[in-house]
């Protein structure tokens, strides 16, 4: 990818990462993107790096624009190693001593990642860094999503380097939101639901402190996928929303099943869920990935799960996404377990405990059906839907 200029004397030099399709268990089928920015001024800052395997493209992207060795300052806004891992490298060309700035517990982490005795300067939120005729501001973003986050403003032009804020995993060489003839934003909502879901409550606290701030946002650089720069009040207001778990009139059947006995019970409860005038995703976990399902579960009003019991227990895929859920912390969803067994039957009821210890509401004690399910007990399945479809309905 070669670098972009995103406004005056600002590019992006980060890169591509076309081949990539899983990111922590959480799958990317159009790649992702490292992006780093550079900033030239009467001094340059370059804000955030990129993965190790990438680091000498990086610099060649540099290179293109100005010697990296004219670089003034490094900033890091978050350590993790998709970001940090070309630091050494890069920080090699630029300069040992160079300062490098990071928040407060990025000193802490770069520490810890590098071992390295590099000039570190430690910043909180509101302090700045002039470059000359332009300013930069800090603002902490503690455990969005690690304790080092952080973002970094430049007032002059308005935008917002976001780190992994309002990113997407997307790999293109279209730059920018309004550059693409796809909706980007099925896949920022992927994002949000799988990586940043578990911190909500921290989210709305920084909007509103963004909000106070009263800050001229003209385009938001996340580290991730496309830039904002159409309308960065979309992806700001989508995150508000996210952010409070509001249910909708959605319900997320999530199953796994042997000899399709238990799917046959997800069947019925979603035909029970659409007649009661609920939009519903029956979603077999080896049809689709754990992190597709969890997009649905985001803004989802119930979630109801079904598993076989194997072995006196659940079925992999389901222990899976269940352990995979409750990292996430979903809240606002009303839950309820199902399916079917041969000679023992504990997965409906392991199925339950998961589901009160994430604190959903449990609408039943579980529908058990042993071996094949017969036409009472589908009618069973399917009155439960209706039932959990007129608590969604309101």
């Amino acid at each position: 990818m070669q670098p972009v200029e995103i406004a005056k004397g600002i590019y992006d030099v980060g890169v591509n990462d076309w081949n990539i399709r899983d990111f922590h268990g959480y799958s990317i089928p159009l790649g992702t993107s490292y992006n780093s920015f550079l900033v030239v001024d009467e001094k340059v800052a370059l804000i955030d790096t990129v993965k190790k395997e990438f680091a000498d493209q990086l610099i060649d992207n540099i290179s293109r624009i100005i010697d990296p060795k004219k670089i003034d300052v490094v900033i890091s806004n978050h350590t993790e190693m998709d970001h940090s891992g070309g630091l050494a490298r890069v920080m090699h060309r630029v300069g040992e001593s160079k300062p490098l700035y990071c928040s407060k517990m990025g000193l802490k982490n770069l520490g810890m990642h590098f071992r390295q005795k590099w000039n570190y300067h430690g910043v909180a939120s509101g302090e700045t860094l002039s470059l000359g005729q332009k300013t930069l501001t800090f603002l902490e973003t503690r455990m969005l999503h690690w304790p080092d986050s952080m973002f970094t403003y430049l007032q002059e032009d308005g935008i917002l380097f976001s780190s992994d804020a309002f990113g997407q995993h997307y790999a293109g060489l279209e730059k920018f939101d309004d550059m693409l003839d796809m909706d980007i934003m099925p896949h920022a909502k992927k994002y949000f639901a799988n990586i940043l879901l578990l911190y909500s409550h921290l989210i709305v606290k920084l909007l509103e402190q963004v909000t106070e701030m009263n800050l001229d946002i003209r385009m938001i650089c996340p580290d991730h996928g496309v830039l904002w720069r159409k309308d960065p009040g979309r992806i700001i207001d989508a995150y508000k929303t996210w952010s409070l778990q509001e249910p909708v009139r959605k319900a997320v059947v999530v199953y796994d099943t042997m000899w399709h006995s238990t799917e046959q019970m997800a069947d019925a409860i979603a035909a029970g869920l659409k007649d009661a005038g609920i939009a519903v995703r029956p979603m077999h976990l080896r049809k689709w990935h754990r992190s597709d399902i969890m997009t649905e579960v985001l803004d989802a009003g119930a979630v109801i799960v079904g598993s076989p019991t194997m072995n006196n227990g659940l079925f992999p895929t389901v222990s899976d996404f269940l352990t995979y859920m409750k990292g996430l912390k979903p809240k606002n969803k009303i839950g309820a377990a199902f399916g079917s067994y041969g000679w023992s039957g504990e997965a409906v009821k392991m199925i339950t405990q998961e589901l009160e210890a994430m604190k959903f509401n449990i609408m039943d004690a579980g529908i058990r059906i042993q071996y094949v399910p017969d036409a009472p007990g589908l009618e069973t399945c399917e009155a439960l839907g209706k039932q959990i479809g007129m608590a969604l309905a309101g």
